[in-house]
Formats: C-alpha cells, sequence, structure tokens
C-alpha cells in the first residue's frame, strides 16, 4: 500500500472507530436523561467552573444557537444557571446549579467506568500512544489550511 492509500485507510478506520466509540459513550450519557450536548456542557462546567457561553461553543465546536438551546434545556432542568458578568455586560457566564453539580457527582463515574470499558481494547501504553498519535495528527491536519 502506498502513502495515499494509507493515508485514506487511515481516514475510514479513525471515522469507523470514532463513530463507534461515540455511540456506544452517547448510549451511556442518554440513560441519564441527558443529551450530548447536555452532557457535554455538564461535564465542562463540572471540571471547569464558570465558563463563558462562547467559550461553551468553541470547546464543543457548536454554533451559538446550538449552545443556547442546549444551556437553555439545562436551566429549565435546574442543572445550570446564567450569570451576567459584572465587568462586560456582553459575556454570560454558565455555570451548573448545586442541583446540576448533584446530578453529576451521581452519574459521572460511572459513565468514567463506561468510557474506561469502551477503551477496554488498549492496554494502557497503547492508549498513550494513540492519544500522541492522533493529537500530532490533528495538530498537523490544523497547520495545512
Amino acid at each position: 500500500m502506498d502513502d495515499r492509500e494509507l493515508s485514506l485507510k487511515l481516514l475510514v478506520v479513525l471515522s469507523k472507530a470514532y463513530k463507534v466509540v461515540m455511540d456506544r459513550a452517547a448510549k451511556d450519557m442518554k440513560k441519564n436523561g441527558l443529551s450530548e450536548s447536555e452532557f457535554t456542557v455538564m461535564e465542562l462546567l463540572y471540571h471547569k467552573g464558570r465558563v463563558p457561553m462562547q467559550r461553551i461553543g468553541e470547546s464543543m465546536l457548536v454554533t451559538s444557537g446550538g449552545i443556547t438551546y442546549t444551556v437553555d434545556k439545562l436551566e429549565g432542568k435546574g442543572y445550570l444557571r446564567r450569570v451576567a458578568c459584572p465587568e462586560d455586560r456582553r459575556v454570560t457566564y454558565a455555570e451548573l446549579t448545586e442541583a446540576g453539580k448533584s446530578k453529576f457527582d451521581d452519574i459521572f463515574p460511572a459513565h468514567a467506568s463506561a468510557i474506561e470499558s469502551i477503551m477496554g481494547g488498549l492496554t494502557e501504553e497503547e492508549k498513550r500512544q494513540a492519544i500522541a498519535l492522533v493529537k500530532k495528527l490533528g495538530l498537523y491536519a490544523q497547520e495545512t489550511k
């Protein structure tokens, strides 16, 4: 196989693996009554604390409209609140409420175990290698716009 064929094969293998892994992860997220987007926003806020709304979209690679919709849903469930920035009225933060923190405290350990199980096909060393290689590929692809 030449380099072009290997590159195409790698794209197919990465795409298929990503789809299967994300489908399994999403199934785990949904069993807790949260969409993938809701879970991802809650996870970001759980680990980072208060975050500007526009940064949530950048972190998740989602449009501002998609983030607004997700934040509205989480706010409606009582898991999140919007907080105006006192220094800059253009900035609005999102943060978890106590109910949101409590919900995530309850569901995250089992989710982390599910992800560990999904990734169980690789040894610890293979996971480190995969992380380094996929990161290297992503950074290179980003530079070659």
